[in-house]
């Protein structure tokens, strides 16, 4: 059985947003709070799980991640708040 794969954005604690791609969001989300993820989050701690979106495979989440890194600011506040 294959798992579940999951594109995300997280907030910073400074107002800004990172994006990636995990197998288990809650468990991510607590490595980048421990300040062992993204080296873009361990200067701007703690970190909030603001959207993820759900895939069958690890290919569409990266593929998912890379679209959303395209975004912009506004687009990706639109996406967080349900709008896109």
């Amino acid at each position: 059985m294959a798992g579940k794969y999951y594109a995300y954005i997280l907030e910073c604690a400074d107002g800004t947003y990172y994006t990636g791609y995990t197998n288990d969001p809650e468990k991510r989300l607590q490595t980048h709070n421990a300040g062992k993820g993204g080296k873009y989050t361990r200067t701007r701690l703690p970190v909030r799980l603001v959207y993820s979106e759900e895939f069958e495979t690890r290919n569409e989440a990266m593929s998912r991640e890379w679209h959303i890194k395209q975004l912009t600011r506004k687009e990706k506040e639109e996406l967080v708040k349900g709008n896109i």
